[in-house]
């Protein structure tokens, strides 16, 4: 990059269930390489062996094993080991950091469709996690069948507590989503997800295009 100093991003990518958000995050990690740019690549909840270590207990069981206040509490005490101890010594370093879902996951699932005030969300947010917001949410957008019918095919009889769930609520989700991309344009871009893998890796590339050096 002749010398130049690349600042450190925290992309975050979102979706419903079997939006395509793996496979696009394994997509832009190779354009960023051709562009000389190394990206960390992690995930919520996980990315560190704390936050590994949560993931499997909300990742696990019936679809009633914790109600949503408790999802959310679990989900900010892993979110606040891996931004302490994973992303924001990569930032800090300045390397570009890809997450497979952040915060807007947590707005959206246990804020909107599990009944909880989205400020209370942002507050243990701003608690654990002191705040941090990515640089740019790439939100993969999906509708509620494909998702489903794509998630099926993935994963078969392992569908985890959330991807089990009914339309209603993955509905909620899919509107809470739309939503941060009305409300909040200059952070959270909306990525048609049904079209093909190449174009929706240059979507989300065209959406980058202002924080690339």
């Amino acid at each position: 990059m002749n010398g130049q100093t690349i600042p450190g991003r925290l992309i975050s990518l979102e979706g419903g269930e079997g939006a395509g958000k793996s496979t696009q995050v394994g997509r832009l990690t190779e354009m960023l390489a051709a562009r000389g740019i190394h990206a960390i690549v992690t995930r919520e909840p996980g990315g560190t062996e704390g936050a590994e270590a949560i993931r499997s207990l909300l990742m696990e069981g019936g679809v009633n094993r914790w109600s949503a206040h408790s999802e959310a509490l679990l989900f900010a005490a892993a979110r606040a080991d891996h931004v302490e101890k994973k992303i924001r010594p990569a930032l800090g370093a300045g390397h570009w950091v890809i997450c497979d879902r952040f915060i807007d996951s947590s707005r959206a699932y246990q804020g909107v469709a599990g009944g909880i005030d989205d400020a209370a969300v942002l507050a243990l947010h701003g608690f654990g996690a002191r705040g941090l917001l990515p640089d740019r949410t790439l939100i993969l957008e999906i509708p509620i069948e494909e998702g489903r019918a794509r998630a099926a095919r993935r994963d078969g009889a392992a569908a985890d507590r959330f991807a089990a769930r009914g339309d209603g609520f993955h509905t909620d989700v899919a509107a809470a989503f739309r939503r941060f991309a009305e409300t909040e344009p200059d952070r959270c871009r909306l990525i048609d997800a049904a079209a093909n893998p190449d174009a929706v890796a240059a979507a989300i590339l065209a959406q980058l295009a202002d924080l690339l050096p």
